[in-house]
């Protein structure tokens, strides 16, 4: 890794050697551009003058130097007068400029700025590189060799920083092309050395440089540099890295093995060479353990571990995932528990000595891998502590230092924060969960007219429980209801909301509502909870405002018509596997939602073959981000015509077909085989409006019953037949009908074309009347009647005889 900063040079003639020569008569005969340069005369104002006009004080006897004559060589100090005026003081030496014959020519007077302390000051500058305490360095650029300082020939990374690093010396060369100063960082692991890439111990060095320029020429004739040592701005940089990284990596789920999880894997291999994070029993329920510090002696059960080994295995681990490990109180982490604060342990501490030596498969591991160094942090949040997690380093690794354990510390504190979060979720969940499965059906009712098979899925983690539901209703006539919703939204209101329509539907089903004006009076019902809901303070708890949305499909299947009558309010459509293989998606006439109010249900019907097979469902089967209703019912109606041997498999194997790992939305799922019952099992007759047919009823029931074998029933169902038929003579209206039905009970049926229904009273001493109805009810296991299209149908159950 490096870096570079480009900056602003300059460039200027800041001391040095001039050059003149002079006659033997003093004036002057040769002018140096370093001359040129000190006093600002160019060549041709100085050549030809007397030497001595350049000299401040002309009676000085310094400027005698300028107008010597004879063969002697001499050196001194004169002020020289700048062409702008100002005083320049120099050290002339004069030297003679012998001819052939050895007699003198002239002279060569070399200028040189600065005095005596000067001189000194720039030989101190000299000192001071070399025994400056950072690491100096130069680099020629006509030869391309270093001259580093003492600093920099001591240290063997800064001697390795100024040769072969191939990026040092590409900003160095372009240094010396572009004459700016720039920056540039080296980060490598520590020289002589050995460390894991787990330990993740490098040391940082930050290096300057800047142009060397010839004071005369102001050509870059080298680059300096200067090495600053930032290993601890480095590290505290990597931590800081760490902990922002652990805001967006840790507690990315509600769930509390995935955010413990997280915490091992982010801080294996950057932190520790192997980490185990490990909860109370009581977090892993979603139960609220007890405030403050934990006990030392509290059992643990490993929910995560980590390590460097390659692949998915942690061999360094002495507990398997899942497994349970009670801490001695002695021991680094049961220290953690018990103070509430992180503890820092290692080979040099007796109490880690004798908690690895305490368990033989611990000690086989750290003999094994080397284990010198150890971190225990509680996790802790909200005053609650959840567990602990413990970080350990390895053989290659360097020992643990103390701004590791306020790395540890914070680390585990944001874990920490997403376990009780899970936690809390968890609980809130399980008992909306709860909830919910007590508001289904456990048991689904025995009857004769459907074999049925149920399935219902809470949506994944994210969502929380929904308003799903299913059941199935017993009617009169070995009739049944199958139902199916959906309450809109999720969490326990939902659920409580689908309770309360699944109660009306069981109620309205009792009176034996057909389809299309249950769903009216369910319709009703929701708004009026609606109504109820805005009528309740805001800051009442568990009470959101604002209007409840619910679909429903209810549909009731004659097992003797085998006539299947459905109403949907928005509910998607079942789809129905006939015995002959062919799979259709039934074709509704769907209504609006529960709760939208004001328009009408419709019936359809459908007559299904014996041995059809209804496949109804919730959105949540069929619908996702990836594929629309439309598509999820064609592949609905792919699984359904998969042959399975019984309603059980097919319900895994639809759910297998459609749903994902984890479903974004709740699922109910309800099939139902049809049954038939035959012409052995139902005797009907047609009666007229005539009380002496009461007699010819009565008999007829009874050789039916005797063909049927029932002989012990024939003096309930002589009664029973004889008061249903007077009051259908009496009150009703044509056509008459009687049917006895043979099944798991003794059905008997009167119908008329009256839709005036009876009402059970009890008869007062004196009346003539009101005694026929209270008289079934005594002997009858049950009765009732239901509105048909044509009038009315009044219904008595008695159980069979015994064998």
């Amino acid at each position: 890794m490096a870096t570079f900063v480009q900056g602003n040079g300059h460039s200027g003639w800041s001391g040095g050697v001039a050059t003149v020569t002079v006659g033997l008569d003093g004036i002057v005969t040769g002018w140096s551009e370093g001359a040129r340069r000190l006093l600002g005369h160019p060549a041709p104002e100085v050549v030809g003058r007397a030497a001595a006009d350049l000299v401040l004080d002309r009676e000085a006897p310094e400027a005698a130097g300028l107008s010597l004559a004879g063969s002697r060589e001499w050196s001194g100090t004169a002020a020289l007068r700048h062409r702008d005026g100002h005083r320049v003081d120099v050290t002339l030496h004069a030297h003679p400029s012998l001819g052939g014959d050895g007699s003198p020519q002239g002279f060569v007077v070399t200028v040189t700025t600065g005095t005596a302390d000067s001189e000194h000051d720039r030989r101190m500058v000299e000192w001071a590189f070399a025994q400056a305490s950072i690491p100096l360095s130069t680099y020629s650029t006509t030869s391309g060799s270093w001259h580093p300082n003492a600093a920099a020939e001591g240290d063997e990374r800064a001697v390795e920083i100024a040769g072969p690093d191939e990026d040092l010396l590409s900003c160095v060369h372009r240094v010396a092309e572009e004459g700016t100063p720039m920056r540039y960082e080296r980060i490598a692991p520590e020289p002589s050395a050995v460390f894991t890439p787990a330990s993740a111990r490098h040391r940082a060095w930050i290096v300057e440089l800047w142009p060397v320029r010839d004071p005369a020429t102001g050509e870059v004739v080298g680059v300096g540099t200067a090495a600053f040592d930032s290993t601890d701005h480095h590290a505290a940089r990597q931590r800081l890295a760490l902990l922002q990284e652990a805001g967006s990596r840790i507690g990315t789920t509600l769930n509390v093995t995935r955010t413990a999880k997280e915490l091992a894997d982010l801080v294996v291999p950057r932190l520790a060479d192997f980490v185990s994070v490990d909860l109370l029993e009581s977090v892993l329920r979603g139960e609220e353990p007890t405030a403050g510090p934990v006990d030392a002696a509290v059992v643990l059960r490993r929910v995560a571990h980590q390590s460097t080994a390659e692949g998915d295995s942690v061999p360094e681990a002495a507990i398997e995932l899942g497994g349970i490990d009670t801490y001695p109180p002695f021991s680094p982490p049961a220290r953690s528990l018990t103070g509430g604060r992180p503890v820092l342990s290692g080979a040099d501490d007796p109490d880690f000595a004798r908690w690895i030596a305490g368990d033989k498969t611990r000690t086989a591991r750290v003999e094994e891998y080397g284990f010198h160094s150890v971190m225990a942090t509680p996790l802790r949040a909200r005053g609650i502590t959840l567990g602990v997690a413990v970080f350990a380093r390895a053989d290659g690794s360097p020992p643990f230092e103390q701004d590791d354990l306020i790395l540890a510390e914070e680390l585990a504190g944001r874990a920490a924060v997403g376990v009780d979060n899970a936690r809390r979720y968890t609980r809130e969940r399980n008992n909306a969960l709860t909830l919910q499965r007590s508001l289904l059906p456990r048991d689904l009712p025995k009857q004769a007219a459907v074999e049925v098979a149920s399935r219902y899925l809470p949506a994944g983690r994210g969502a929380g429980v929904g308003g799903d539901w299913f059941d199935v209703v017993p009617l009169s006539g070995t009739r049944v209801a199958l139902v199916v919703g959906d309450v809109v939204g999720h969490g326990i209101h939902a659920s409580a909301t689908m309770g309360r329509l699944r109660t009306a539907v069981r109620t309205l089903a009792d009176v034996d509502l057909p389809p299309d004006e249950l769903l009216t009076h369910l319709d009703d019902l929701v708004i009026h909870l609606a109504t109820d809901r805005d009528e309740v303070a805001p800051n009442e708890p568990y009470v959101v405002s604002g209007e409840i949305g619910a679909t429903c499909l209810y549909a009731v299947y004659d097992p003797v018509s085998r006539i299947c009558t459905f109403a949907s309010a928005g509910h998607v459509p079942p789809a129905v596997l006939l015995p002959d293989g062919t799979v259709s998606v039934v074709r509704l006439t769907p209504g609006p939602l529960l709760g939208v109010g004001g328009l009408p249900f419709e019936s359809t019907e459908l007559e299904l073959p014996e041995g059809s097979l209804l496949a109804f469902c919730t959105d949540g089967l069929i619908e996702a981000r990836d594929r629309d209703i439309g598509l999820g019912l064609d592949r609905l109606c792919e699984a359904l015509a998969s042959p399975v041997p019984s309603l059980e498999v097919t319900c895994d194997t639809i759910l297998k077909a459609l749903l994902p790992e984890s479903p974004a939305d709740d699922v109910a799922l309800l099939l139902a085989r049809t049954r038939a019952l035959h012409a052995d099992q139902v005797a009907a007759w047609s009666l007229p409006s005539d009380p002496s047919i009461v007699a010819d009823a009565r008999a007829q029931a009874s050789r039916q019953l005797a063909a049927w074998g029932l002989e012990d029933a024939s003096f309930v169902t002589e009664l029973v037949v004889s008061e249903l038929v007077t009051n259908a003579i009496r009150y009703g209206a044509v056509p008459i009908g009687l049917r006895l039905i043979r099944d798991r009970t003794l059905i008997c049926e009167v119908s008329d074309a009256s839709n005036t229904a009876p009402h059970l009273r009890r008869a007062r001493t004196y009346d003539e009347g009101g005694r026929g109805l209270h008289m079934v009810a005594q002997l009858t296991q049950g009765w009732g009647t239901r509105q048909t299209p044509v009038g009315k149908t009044i219904w008595a159950e008695q159980p069979l005889p015994v064998g």
